[in-house]
């Protein structure tokens, strides 16, 4: 297997991951987090970790970036005119599709008679008195 350097990757290969706007560069003492808005759908958000030690000169925003694969163990965030060479372990990509996900099955009302029950033992719980009758009730005979 040939190894090849970050700056020979073909410009044309599609990215592992694109973001649109604004991406959070988080660090901790193994990881490296970007997230942000994934830039083929607005309402997910994209959150690619690269477990790999901190990058030199990597800001704490970026903007619209995308990372492409380099090969190996190798990467490159790409932001505007910048870019970074990242070496991970390994790298995971998740996508938060919760909203479109609500919007299309969404939550069934809670019955009356529930919703009813539970602000009763919620109101019971705030009081002194009402603690001791719900702890009473618990209570094996």
């Amino acid at each position: 297997m040939q190894d090849h350097p970050v700056t020979d990757i073909d410009a044309a290969s599609s990215p592992l991951a694109a973001f649109q706007g604004p991406v959070a560069c988080r660090r901790t003492a193994d990881a490296l987090i970007l997230t942000g808005a994934a830039a083929d759908c607005a309402d997910d958000i994209l959150i690619l970790t690269f477990i790999a030690p901190a990058v030199a000169g990597l800001p704490e925003r970026l903007a619209g970036a995308a990372v492409r694969a380099a090969g190996g163990c190798r990467y490159r965030i790409v932001s505007g005119s910048r870019d970074w060479a990242v070496e991970a372990a390994s790298v995971h990509v998740h996508r938060d599709i919760g909203k479109a996900f609500y919007r299309a099955v969404p939550p069934r009302p809670t019955p009356l008679k529930k919703r009813l029950l539970w602000g009763v033992v919620l109101a019971l719980a705030g009081t002194r008195g009402g603690k001791r009758l719900l702890l009473s009730l618990r209570r094996p005979a």
